[in-house]
């Protein structure tokens, strides 16, 4: 217990530390603190998957599911997306946004103990269905995620231009076009991974003769934030909404799916 601690720690501090690089080059275009930010945050991504197969690994035989594991699960995942896009995808700040949020996620996860998981007496079939399910909604809330930072980069660059406001700042965001993009390809990968993990969790619920539990909170919000990103490609697709109003509508959507993380406490689902 004590090992993993100190290795937690050490996964902390020097993902502080890459954080500080990256915000140098945010702040003054270094690239030679990116390329050292970058270095970390691969050291960083290598630790954390180590350290996150170890605790899989070890809670693999047993019927419990930790908070601790499910939110260092998402913020390797964003670590993960961050780098493949800081490779393959030039878009100067949004590795440096995503990251923020994958170190606050892994800060405020020293808040919940490892030991603290919730037990679920179930077959194995119906354990393989909460694992797929985890997994699904893991990934989309990530893309997600991404999405929304995307459309606050975007409604903070449109309002830059319409006033006319340059500076070198500015100069380094991806055109609006390039932005908006990037943020139907979130919306493509993570709303059907949304509503795969909705309807596995659904499933799970009606094959266990727990039909109550359609009505719980949990499940009644993400249903609600699952409707919304639906409005969304709609609005998108067919009524073609200008970029700006989308963007104000992704974010609403995000905003409803972060209020049912963030009060998963009323919920008895899981």
């Amino acid at each position: 217990m004590a090992t993993e601690k100190w290795i937690y720690d050490v996964i902390i501090y020097i993902y502080a530390l890459s954080l500080l690089f990256y915000f140098s080059d945010f702040m003054s275009a270094s690239r030679r603190a990116k390329r050292i930010g970058a270095g970390l945050l691969i050291f960083v991504w290598g630790l954390q998957t180590v350290y996150l197969l170890s605790k899989l690994l070890s809670h693999l035989q047993l019927p419990e599911i930790s908070p601790f594991e499910y939110w260092l699960g998402f913020s390797w995942l964003l670590v993960t997306v961050s780098l493949v896009i800081s490779r393959f995808i030039a878009i100067d700040y949004i590795v440096f946004f995503v990251n923020v949020v994958g170190f606050a996620v892994l800060a405020l996860n020293l808040y919940s103990s490892p030991s603290d998981g919730m037990d679920y007496s179930m077959s194995d079939t119906m354990r393989e269905m909460l694992y797929v399910h985890i997994s699904l909604v893991l990934c989309a809330y990530a893309a997600l995620t991404i999405g929304a930072l995307l459309s606050g980069m975007y409604m903070f660059l449109h309002h830059r231009l319409k006033h006319k406001k340059w500076s070198r700042f500015v100069r380094r965001f991806p055109s609006l076009d390039s932005i908006e993009r990037y943020v139907d390809r979130t919306v493509i990968v993570g709303l059907p991974l949304l509503a795969m993990s909705l309807a596995v969790a659904v499933t799970s619920l009606l094959v266990e003769g727990r039909e109550y539990l359609l009505l719980d909170w949990k499940v009644l919000s993400s249903v609600g934030a699952l409707i919304m990103y639906i409005v969304y490609v709609y609005q998108r697709a067919v009524n073609q909404k200008p970029a700006q109003q989308l963007a104000k509508l992704y974010l609403a959507s995000f905003a409803v799916m972060l209020l049912n993380v963030l009060t998963s406490s009323l919920s008895s689902f899981h």
